[in-house]
């Protein structure tokens, strides 16, 4: 986050929290200069708080996706065509990711925060702030430096966390199961904590909780 030559401007810098915090592994980076938030300033800071608890909320879910990883050689970061192989549409996107199985993720690129992006058909959620929106094309929306387009894929059943202050919790402690509209039938969610302890949840998506 934050390159690793020569000094971002603030604003490249806070985007790149958000899409560095939404991604496998995150490190702010640097040779010659700080990158911490704090040398930039107080927005940063709020930022990086923002999307770090926000990340810790996810590690169960961000977990799973990394259990995977290694079991089957699936990357936690995927290219959109690997998840929706039968929409044409996904084939030449390299402007946003699926980050696992179930989360949309689409980076602000531009100064004014504005950012086109392409949602597969069925209802989706914005994790952030809980709008559905039905997909099947292209869509624009304008971020300020605390959000950005973060989508739940229709009928996903996402883990969710206790602890948003540091990263190896005891996933099952208070784990929330949090169903979104789009999908039917019962789903299974396997958490696995990081001592090795794992469970496995039956969800009758029938009761959408959303």
């Amino acid at each position: 986050i934050g390159g690793f030559e020569g000094t971002p401007d603030p604003a490249v810098f806070k985007r790149w929290i958000a899409y560095g915090m939404l991604s496998s592994h995150s490190r702010f980076h640097g040779s010659d200069s700080y990158r911490v938030p704090w040398a930039f300033d107080e927005e940063a800071v709020d930022v990086t708080r923002l999307f770090s608890r926000l990340k810790l909320r996810l590690m169960p879910y961000l977990y799973a996706a990394a259990r995977e990883s290694a079991a089957t050689g699936v990357p936690v970061m995927r290219p959109m065509a690997l998840e929706f192989p039968d929409d044409p549409t996904t084939l030449h996107l390299d402007r946003q990711y699926m980050l696992g199985g179930d989360l949309l993720v689409a980076p602000v690129f531009s100064a004014s925060g504005d950012v086109s992006f392409y949602l597969p058909d069925g209802e989706w959620t914005h994790l952030l702030t809980g709008e559905r929106v039905v997909g099947g094309g292209w869509r624009r929306e304008a971020h300020g430096f605390d959000s950005l387009p973060l989508y739940v894929r229709p009928g996903a059943v996402l883990p969710w966390g206790a602890r948003e202050d540091r990263p190896d919790y005891d996933y099952l402690d208070g784990l929330s199961l949090r169903v979104f509209p789009g999908g039917s039938g019962v789903a299974e969610v396997t958490v696995t904590a990081p001592d090795g302890r794992s469970e496995t949840f039956r969800v009758d998506r029938g009761d959408v909780t959303e």
